[in-house]
């Protein structure tokens, strides 16, 4: 984790969660939570993973991004049990942060995922050269934008022909992009 950003902490705390970096020892949990459903990838960019291998590859991508610094891909674990139940990855640029989340699907409705958008964002927007986090998600894709207005993020409008979310179609769909900016 030497090439990480000093700027971005290892851990978030949340009331009810623990952001922490990714460990190749996650790929069971992550699997047996939410990589091979179906109703979880659907707005994703990535297929359900049919077998655990595949999760244990991306596990290991994305320790390999934590380690040079390329993306902070937080797991997201409920602070009470340590439970896994998702995932934050934040993509750096100069000075705006790209996020993309994910989270299981027996969690959702708790506004969990608000709550550590939020936390995330906070200590983004307070980092020193960082002024803008944005997000997009698939225009049908209305929890997530819900998350994201609960979150503080603004509708910043409609990006045609975007994103290939292969659950839906092979072809490009829009999205809406959102950002939360520092003021």
């Amino acid at each position: 984790m030497a090439h990480k950003p000093a700027t971005f902490p290892d851990f978030i705390e949340t009331a009810r969660l623990k952001l922490r970096p990714p460990d190749v020892a996650d790929a069971q949990a992550m699997f047996d939570s939410y990589t091979q459903d179906a109703d979880v990838a659907r707005y994703m960019v990535w297929r359900p993973h049919s077998f655990l291998e595949t999760t244990r590859e991306f596990i290991a991508g994305c320790v390999a991004q934590w380690d040079a610094g390329s993306a902070l891909p937080y797991v997201v674990t409920l602070k009470s049990s340590g439970q896994l139940i998702g995932m934050l990855d934040a993509r750096l640029h100069s000075h705006v942060v790209n996020i993309g989340y994910v989270l299981a699907r027996s969690q959702w409705g708790q506004g969990l995922m608000v709550e550590a958008v939020k936390a995330f964002t906070a200590h983004a927007l307070g980092a020193p050269g960082i002024f803008r986090v944005e997000a997009t998600c698939d225009v049908d894709n209305r929890s997530s934008a819900r998350a994201l207005e609960k979150s503080g993020f603004l509708l910043e409008g409609r990006l045609a022909r975007h994103t290939i979310h292969p659950n839906i179609s092979a072809e490009p769909r829009d999205c809406f992009i959102y950002a939360a900016c520092r003021r």
